[in-house]
């Protein structure tokens, strides 16, 4: 949880050089929701947000995670970034990455979620034909991602993230077990002296702690 809170430093982290050179390259980022039903042990994902920005392309690849690939500060899985139109094209031409199909891409976003994984929408600026389209869908984690862990650590998420929906908690269903805190990349959940603290401001709306909430305590909130 340490890493998750302003300030703090792995000893193997991304330098201010780096992450200059990287985010320069951004327009954006968009916490994308994941709806979360949670039927007694059963767990169905809607992943229709990002599902809309997978059928629109025409094409898909996947290819590792160049953060974690390079970091290395958990062990989360690797083969997960997923780009779209003239990026995966160009990515399938350099043979960087792989084509892949509709069904495989949310495949690989069910999997990533299970994993406690942020899926995230980014818009690039090197894709002219159609700015302000979504190019690129990670799965981020907050102690590699040189994007997500730049700004919790920074204490910039507030304010350079972009996310269409929160998460509400129901109090007389919650147990206090801890699992939604662990699975929080946001710092917006805490276990303090075996009692859930809630921070609302720093909730992104991503689904990791609805979709494993043994109560269901869980709703999400549209913005």
């Amino acid at each position: 949880m340490a890493h998750r809170r302003q300030g703090y430093r792995f000893d193997n982290d991304w330098k201010k050089e780096d992450l200059e050179s990287y985010l320069i390259n951004i327009e954006s980022g968009t916490t994308i929701p994941v709806n979360a039903e949670i039927k007694m042990d059963q767990v169905v994902l809607n992943l229709d947000t990002v599902k809309q920005y997978l059928i629109r392309a025409r094409k898909i690849s996947l290819m590792d995670c160049y953060c974690r690939a390079m970091r290395k500060n958990c062990n989360a899985p690797v083969n997960t970034c997923i780009d779209l139109n003239e990026i995966a094209e160009r990515n399938i031409a350099d043979g960087t990455a792989r084509e892949i199909t509709l069904e495989e891409a949310l495949d690989v976003l069910l999997k990533t979620h299970e994993a406690g994984l942020v899926h995230m929408a980014y818009v690039k600026r090197d894709t002219p034909p159609q700015p302000g389209d979504v190019n690129t869908i990670c799965s981020c984690c907050s102690c590699c991602c040189s994007f997500l862990a730049t700004t919790l650590r920074f204490g910039l998420a507030p304010h350079v993230l972009k996310s269409y929906a929160t998460f509400m908690t129901d109090s007389s269903k919650c147990t206090g077990c801890g699992i939604c805190a662990d699975r929080c990349q946001f710092g917006a959940r805490e276990m303090v002296n075996g009692s859930l603290a809630v921070k609302p401001e720093l909730c992104f709306g991503c689904g990791l702690c609805a979709s494993k909430c043994p109560m269901g305590a869980i709703t999400i909130v549209n913005k």
